[in-house]
């Protein structure tokens, strides 16, 4: 692949990648994340649990989980009227480790080679 192509693909992680930046790009729900990553995944955990733990308002919980929801990076399961929340393990965090090994391989891809007078 060429340099052009590889900068093509890069641009295109980085538009995969825009909203689960924007969302693990506030300290809030990086606390939040923190949580949710600390617990079973199974189960996942209500609003007031997290609240409890990060010491947010139950409005500031709420419009925190919709954006990481909205990012792919949590999910919300429903058990009659109560939602729980947790990480999707089949994340959209995944974009992200492809994002940098494009650009890895961008940066240190051609180094071996021409190390070894390719």
């Amino acid at each position: 692949m060429n340099k052009e192509d590889q900068l093509n693909r890069i641009k295109e992680d980085f538009i995969d990648c825009q909203k689960v930046l924007l969302a693990i790009g506030d300290e809030t729900r990086q606390s939040i994340l923190l949580v949710l990553i600390g617990t079973d995944c199974q189960t996942g955990l209500r609003v007031g649990e997290i609240t409890e733990q990060t010491h947010l308002s139950r409005p500031a919980v709420s419009h925190h989980l919709k954006i990481l929801r909205e990012a792919g990076i949590i999910l919300m399961r429903k058990e009659g009227t109560k939602n729980f929340y947790s990480i999707d393990v089949r994340t959209k965090l995944g974009v992200l480790k492809t994002l940098v090994a494009d650009i890895e391989e961008l940066i240190f891809g051609g180094i071996d080679d021409e190390s070894n007078g390719n």
